[in-house]
């Protein structure tokens, strides 16, 4: 089987593994060797290779005679217009923006922030960085202006590349004053700021820091792609925390560049000239890796989405943009997947559209569950691959290598690590434990290429974080088991396993149960103090659109189905029916706070969250049940 050889291949030898994957993009200087691991803990690939990434992305496709292929498919529900991009005509846009640029006195090594909607600029501007060498860190776009400023302190940007707004599908996000806002709380002031202005909003420009997107860029000579080391920083993507400074997430560019091309070919099984869809937001690690970077390094075409699952205009419209686009395969949430379930169970949008193309759905960003897996295969009548990875990891941890011959899909498992990924589950003192015991999944160092490199301005804490607690083992935060087969199960985050009366339950087993319900479109399990068990579990249930059976009776059920499932041990006795879940912008389910609510104990507001006003409705819904008890 052409996965077990690929993984075996790489275990046998690491280093000649990668330097053939290597092989995949163009150098200026090949590196001498795949891994430096002088600094250990701290590992280098191809750092002494010379290399682009702008030019890996663009310009090498245009030289390779493609140039008249689309490269970024922009689809906009919310505006009703779609239009393509060639290379050739991106190549022009990245070289003429990265030449204004360096006209502003941007060169290799500076800080660049952007802060967009999902519009082909945004990629634009991510790859005029990478040809100058600027280091970007791209912002989601509508953060709160508190949020972007400390992401401005913390990577001290000479420039800010932004838009005018950004649309929802029944509001205009104001970008602009979100920007002047976090500008003036933050310490640090950029040089300039140059500003996308959009038909729907034109934004008001600041006399002697503010730019004119076009007009800056008029008259200026196009830059060719500066050659960098492969341990230069290609970006800084911050993680969505919700307490305490950001941790800014540092990939450097060559082992990026091989990882990503190898992930696409061999994951995804696209290639040049293929189509390929990631439903997400440039904000977030999946629109780094799987937006912008990796179809453009495949030479395959990028969609650039702007719209939701569901609402705009209905929840057909993912299934129209795949029949439209002919996409090959397909990436997004299951939390998406989710939304559309809910809103047309039975199928019938999917039913409308001509899917022929399309050879795979992926889901990552939460766990997917059975439930959600099934109903998908069913309908969608193709592999419904979920994997695991990362914002520090970049690309899969574990999948199912289309590319190689695709496994056994095992609805609720992930699959099989990926080559460089060798993955242990652990107990708490570090030791390993049996199949299908639930424990902390750790990663064995190295981690391979295109995972983090380091912290911005704070390698200790990449240490503390990451490497202290399982010496000589990265650790992931998240919890779940192997089983006999070397299947992986990723049931919750650490922090999600509870205790109930000396038993470590996982709730995304029991979510698992909930979401086996007829009537369940969507379900979360917390874990909440009881002054007896430790813990208890507690419930939350989001219903299929249409659903008219009486809350109490599926409660009941659901309970029922608990113990017969998980057993009496859960003491599974409280749920409650929620019109939605409070989850972040990049659609998790932001359990923690639910359950810091539940309890009573005081909480910060998630700032990445989605609608703050949620969390009113899971305190009123909790309340109905008697949470948190007056005990």
């Amino acid at each position: 089987m052409q996965y077990r050889e690929t993984y075996q291949a790489w275990k046998t030898d690491p280093e000649a593994f990668w330097m053939q994957a290597a092989q995949a993009i163009d150098w200026v200087r090949p590196p001498t060797k795949a891994l430096f691991d002088e600094d250990a803990p701290r590992y280098e690939w191809f750092s002494d290779g010379v290399v682009n990434t702008c030019w890996n992305a663009v310009d090498r496709h245009v030289e390779a005679g493609r140039g008249a292929q689309i490269a970024i498919h922009h689809e906009s529900p919310v505006t009703h217009s779609t239009k393509g991009i060639t290379y050739k005509d991106l190549q022009t846009r990245v070289a003429t923006l990265a030449g204004a640029l360096r006209a502003q006195g941007i060169v290799q090594g500076d800080r660049v922030i952007i802060y967009m909607p999902m519009i082909p600029e945004a990629l634009v501007a991510m790859l005029a960085c990478a040809r100058l060498g600027a280091v970007h860190s791209v912002v989601f776009g509508g953060f709160a202006a508190a949020e972007l400023a400390v992401r401005i302190d913390d990577c001290t940007p000479k420039a800010i590349l932004a838009a005018s707004c950004g649309l929802e599908p029944a509001h205009i996000v104001h970008y602009k004053p979100l920007l002047d806002d976090a500008i003036e709380r933050a310490v640090h002031k950029p040089d300039f700021c140059v500003i996308f202005q959009r038909e729907q909003e034109v934004a008001k420009l600041v006399e002697g820091r503010d730019l004119s997107w076009h007009g800056f860029q008029y008259g200026v000579e196009p830059v060719d792609c500066v050659p960098l080391a492969g341990n230069h920083p290609a970006y800084i993507l911050y993680t969505s925390g919700t307490t305490g400074r950001p941790k800014g997430v540092v990939r450097d560019t060559a082992g990026h560049l091989v990882a990503l091309q190898w992930s696409m070919k061999h994951i995804y099984n696209i290639e040049a000239g293929d189509r390929f869809w990631a439903a997400s937001d440039v904000g977030w690690v999946v629109g780094h890796s799987y937006i912008c970077y990796a179809p453009l390094f495949a030479g395959a075409t990028t969609v650039v989405f702007e719209g939701k699952p569901v609402g705009t205009p209905h929840p057909g419209v993912f299934w129209r943009t795949i029949q439209n686009l002919r996409i090959k395969s397909f990436f997004t949430a299951p939390t998406a997947i989710r939304a559309i379930k809910r809103q047309d169970p039975t199928g019938e949008w999917i039913r409308r559209y001509k899917l022929h193309d399309l050879q795979a759905l992926f889901l990552a960003g939460e766990r997917a569950d059975p439930a959600t897996v099934d109903w998908a295969q069913e309908h969608l009548g193709v592999p419904v691959i979920d994997h695991w990875w990362q914002t520090e990891t970049g690309w899969a941890i574990a999948a199912n290598p289309l590319g190689l011959g695709a496994l056994p899909i095992k609805p609720g498992s992930p699959s099989v690590p990926m080559p460089g990924y060798e993955v242990a589950v652990l107990d708490e003192g570090g030791n390993a434990v049996p199949a299908g015991t639930l424990g902390a999944i750790a990663l064995k160092l190295p981690l391979p290429p295109g995972t983090l490199a380091t912290l911005w301005n704070a390698a200790e804490r990449l240490e503390q974080s990451y490497l202290a607690r399982f010496p000589g083992y990265y650790e992931t935060g998240d919890a779940g088991y192997v089983d006999a087969d070397g299947y992986l199960y990723i049931m919750s985050r650490t922090d999600d396993v509870i205790n109930v009366a000396g038993h470590r339950l996982s709730t995304g087993a029991m979510e698992e149960v909930l979401a086996s319900h007829g009537d369940v479109a969507e379900c979360a399990v917390i874990g909440v103090n009881d002054p007896i068990k430790g813990q208890v579990p507690v419930g939350f249930l989001c219903l299929n659109s249409g659903s008219t059976r009486p809350h109490e009776q599926i409660i009941d059920e659901c309970i029922c189905m608990m113990r017969d499932k998980i057993g009496p041990v859960a003491a599974f006795k409280a749920a409650c029916v929620v019109d939605r879940l409070p989850k972040t912008r990049s659609g998790k389910i932001l359990r923690a706070t639910m359950a810091q609510i539940a309890d009573g104990t005081p909480f910060k507001m998630p700032a990445t969250i989605d609608d703050p006003a949620i969390l009113d409705e899971i305190e009123k819904a909790l309340a109905a049940i008697g949470w948190p008890a007056a005990r």
